[in-house]
């Protein structure tokens, strides 16, 4: 039998030749540097060396992408091309952090090119041996929740920051009162002096517990646990003492390792927000797609990854959004499910090309502005975007389901000249 690979699909600009460009990115990234150097015998390449495996030529450009590059014998144009690399295995072995930086290492830094995006990676199915992904996802997430056939809904507490303990939970009061699925902590509140972890925590799990012994199911409260790692330790058990269901984590700034190890000691969902996101891949020939992205993180264990939403008050195109959940949707390794969480400006009137063009309701749907700013106030926001949902399902135009709901009426009414 084969030895295992890794498979790398790169976008490149270069002015030089695309083939030499390709074969420097390969060399640097396993066995070989600049100048040969004692001890890179044949056969040591022959077992370790990455080997370009395809280069299919795009357009040229008239201009480099990024500066710094060196030009070539035809420099008034620079080729774009895609390319796929394959790596030994034993490079690396099942080690997520040393992956990393063999296909987004040092390998942007190379003047030889003017441009470098990682597109896509298949990592092979034996890292599943030391990376056991997702213990929820969308199904764990379903039963937790108890939402079946519809997106789980949900909101974000805002203010960012500034909110008391008690403020915030009166606000989750609202919310729960209102039938809200899910509600998360915005990225910028962890553990404040303004609102401690521990505090916040007991007084909206207060609620949260009241409400569900009443009705008999319990909201999903992400708690921001982002820390250092003995912290988050003792985050997660806080909100696992008091009854919580999911804890959140900044995943670009906790980093890989970090998130790693609280998938090992974690039993909750890890909710992934992506902040920072934008350093990755906002250029267009640098950093890495979303393709690529989140199957390391489905690999360590996320069981909700932020994807942003359509028509979004980001920068990111549709047809970005949308390759983001179906990549999310293919399965990986024979499961490790995450579930895709649709948010950034969505207020319902996204809800019927979302679901046109993604074909599921396996999402979590989070509208912050969408619901809190509903001018018949926070309830009946949400229960706009449960109606622009069930409009969706039932494909029912939004304008016609409204005339019979007045919540959905006002919403189109407010934010449906912000498309």
């Amino acid at each position: 039998m084969s030895e295992p690979v890794l498979l790398a699909k790169y976008l490149i600009e270069t002015a030089q030749s695309v083939e030499r460009t390709a074969e420097v990115i390969a060399g640097e990234q396993s066995s070989g540097t600049f100048v040969a150097v004692p001890g890179e015998t044949e056969e040591l390449k022959r077992r370790s060396r990455a080997r370009v495996v395809s280069i299919e030529a795009l357009e040229t450009v008239s201009q480099p992408s990024l500066p710094g590059s060196r030009i070539g014998d035809h420099s008034t144009e620079f080729q774009r091309a895609e390319v796929t690399i394959e790596f030994p295995l034993q490079n690396f072995g099942l080690n997520l952090p040393t992956v990393l930086a063999t296909v987004c290492g040092n390998l942007f830094e190379l003047s030889d090119h003017s441009g470098c995006k990682l597109l896509d990676v298949e990592i092979p199915s034996v890292f599943a041996e030391r990376y056991p992904g997702p213990q929820f996802g969308v199904r764990g997430t379903r039963e937790l929740t108890a939402v079946f056939g519809r997106p789980v809904i949900g909101t974000i507490v805002k203010p960012s920051v500034g909110l008391t303990p008690e403020q915030t939970a009166e606000l989750v009061r609202t919310l729960g009162e209102a039938g809200i699925d899910f509600v998360k902590d915005d990225e910028l509140m962890a553990d404040p002096p303004h609102s401690p972890l521990k505090k916040r925590v007991e007084l909206v799990m207060r609620e949260i517990n009241r409400l569900a012994d009443r009705t008999g199911r319990k909201l999903m409260y992400a708690v921001n646990i982002s820390d250092e790692l003995d912290a988050m330790r003792r985050h997660h058990d806080c909100v696992l003492a008091a009854g919580g269901t999911c804890v959140m984590v900044s995943l670009n700034h906790v980093g890989f390792a970090g998130v790693s190890q609280l998938r090992q000691y974690c039993q909750l969902p890890i909710h992934g927000h992506r902040n920072g996101w934008g350093m990755w891949t906002r250029h267009p020939v640098l950093g890495m797609e979303f393709t690529a992205y989140q199957k390391f993180w489905r690999a360590i264990g996320v069981d909700h990854l932020h994807v942003n939403g359509l028509q979004n008050k980001f920068w990111e195109p549709d047809d970005s959004v949308v390759r983001s959940i179906k990549a999310m949707r293919e399965p990986m390794w024979g499961g490790y499910e995450s579930m895709p969480v649709v948010s950034s400006g969505q207020w319902g009137g996204q809800a019927p090309e979302t679901l046109r063009r993604t074909g599921t309701q396996d999402l979590i749907y989070v509208a912050g502005g969408g619901i809190m700013a509903h001018p018949l106030g926070p309830a009946a926001g949400l229960r706009a975007i449960q109606q622009a949902w069930q409009a969706a399902a039932d494909g029912v135009p939004l304008e016609k389901f409204a005339m019979q709901h007045e919540e959905l009426r006002l919403t189109l009414e407010k934010f449906g000249q912000t498309k």
